[in-house]
């Protein structure tokens, strides 16, 4: 599946794409709210993409993840994705993850609205929702600008370095969606 917003193209990933993901995925930016951690090496970073860059070939498939890259450009700026529970409960769970330099364009806030759409427009989901460690500021905004809804705190449910962190929920529901698509 590829997608298209005004200013980003998303594309699924594939091993041509290791490098990008392997310098994204060590930058302590990036990390600081991320619970996987640094990898050590690139062959780490292939460990832990193997699940995404194979989901491809399921059927019916339950991970979908996306590179982001600069339409104009076609720079790498990012990673995004999808997971789908595959059940009647038709639940999907966005992310979102950018090189740093990237940060405060409205990139993440665009790719958020767009998961949002093709999740219940293409998807058929139900209830769309993010997890986000309540001191992310700037996930919290992107969240709050697509549309979603602030519902609790998971609390001590993140492990960051060493440390249990909480986490907000937040979700949209298909009605609430469909809503906003009137006005």
């Amino acid at each position: 599946m590829k997608i298209q917003t005004q200013r980003l193209e998303l594309t699924e990933i594939s091993w041509g794409d290791i490098e990008n993901i392997h310098k994204l995925h060590s930058i302590f930016e990036v990390d600081e709210f991320n619970t996987v951690g640094l990898p050590k090496d690139i062959e780490e970073t292939r460990e832990n993409i193997r699940p995404y860059v194979e989901a491809k070939e399921c059927s019916p498939q339950s991970k979908y993840t996306w590179k982001i890259v600069l339409k104009e450009t076609g720079e790498f700026i990012g990673l995004t994705g999808i997971k789908v529970s595959l059940d009647k409960f038709r639940i999907g769970e966005i992310f979102y993850k950018l090189l740093p330099e990237h940060w405060g364009k409205g990139y993440a806030t665009e790719v958020s609205i767009r998961l949002i759409e093709i999740g219940f427009d293409r998807l058929n989901l139900h209830r769309i929702e993010a997890g986000c460690a309540v001191k992310n500021f700037k996930s919290i905004r992107v969240l709050e600008k697509s549309g979603m809804t602030q519902e609790g705190i998971y609390r001590k449910i993140l492990p960051i370095r060493g440390e249990w962190v909480d986490s907000y929920i937040y979700s949209i529901i298909e009605d609430e969606y469909k809503r906003k698509m009137q006005i």
